[in-house]
């Protein structure tokens, strides 16, 4: 058997093992925004054979297809945040699958015990200058509709960190090809879940 076709197969048997230890629970990424959650999220749920979803982009569909900007305009951003509790509730529910959180979800201390009760949550840590770099040129971020944008990124950074530190895995989303992201979030999953006999991981961590 070649080098490539055998390392395809200890994939496949990782992504298989994961799906089997998930059970109905699903894999819930958190984390600051431009961290690369849904396009992570997107190309990790194909690997494992689950299905994707965004809980920014359910809460649109739940508002008429409102944008989440708009929504913050409208009705503020304590409306959004318990109608992003709700989504989030909803989705867990219908799991197993892979799961996309908005930066403030897992702030709320309720979402973050339905999603350690019905999730394995991995934190995509981004620095304040991979975030920036992503996020400057897109005007749907309404947080960051400020004088000093970098100035706001660095405080939510601040206030947030402590929170998603709490998530089961970390691992750190900076501008390397993303498949290298999905396949050390394989790896970590399947160390968290499996036990598997790995002391190291490059560039994530389990709890």
């Amino acid at each position: 058997m070649s080098e490539i076709a055998a390392n395809a197969d200890a994939s496949a048997c990782q992504e298989a093992g994961i799906v089997s230890a998930l059970g109905r629970r699903s894999v819930v990424l958190v984390g600051m925004m431009g961290a690369g959650k849904s396009t992570i999220g997107r190309r990790l749920a194909a690997r494992l054979r689950l299905p994707f979803q965004d809980a920014d982009s359910e809460i649109e569909l739940a508002h008429a297809g409102m944008t989440i900007p708009e929504i913050f305009t409208v009705h503020g951003e304590p409306y959004f945040r318990d109608g992003e509790a709700r989504v989030i509730a909803r989705l867990l529910d219908g799991g197993p699958g892979v799961l996309a959180t908005g930066g403030g979800a897992f702030m709320r201390e309720e979402t973050r015990g339905r999603i350690r009760d019905k999730a394995v949550s991995v934190w995509l840590k981004a620095d304040a200058d991979t975030i920036l770099k992503r996020v400057k040129r897109r005007a749907d971020r309404p947080l960051l509709q400020t004088a000093d944008p970098a100035a706001t990124i660095g405080r939510l950074i601040a206030e947030r960190h402590p929170v998603y530190e709490l998530a089961d895995i970390v691992l750190a989303s900076r501008d390397v090809l993303h498949e290298k992201i999905v396949d050390e979030c394989i790896a970590a999953l399947h160390a968290h879940l499996c036990r598997a006999n790995q002391t190291t991981e490059p560039a994530g961590a389990t709890r």
